[in-house]
């Protein structure tokens, strides 16, 4: 990924546009937990050729918007972010994880909700 710093991350320490890694402070890049979450965002991203991670992404959040009526709970419950927040701290989990591992994901709620 291309880091890259963005003044317009307000609510967010940093977002994935494959191919580039906004951030809105450069030094979340020395955080390995923020970056493993990251990267499992990018490969997810590969995986489903970037336009339709997004499309999935999109649907996913209005879905569970219309679920909780909550952003926060909506957002969390996306399933490509239950994966990266569930496995955000096993730095190995990229090493292990299999091809179109979020599907696992579907009917897990976060933890913090």
């Amino acid at each position: 990924m291309i880091p890259l710093k963005s003044k317009y991350l307000k609510k967010y320490s940093g977002m994935t546009l494959w191919p580039f890694l906004l951030v809105s402070n450069k030094s979340k890049l020395t955080d390995a937990v923020f970056m493993n979450h990251e990267n499992i965002h990018a490969v997810q991203q590969k995986e489903l050729l970037v336009v339709f991670f997004y499309l999935w992404y999109g649907l996913d959040y209005l879905f569970n918007l219309m679920r909780y009526m909550n952003h926060h709970k909506a957002y969390r419950n996306i399933v490509f972010e239950r994966e990266a927040y569930l496995n955000e701290s096993n730095l190995d989990y990229l090493k292990e994880r299999k091809l179109l591992s979020f599907f696992k994901f579907y009917g897990k709620k976060y933890a913090h909700e």
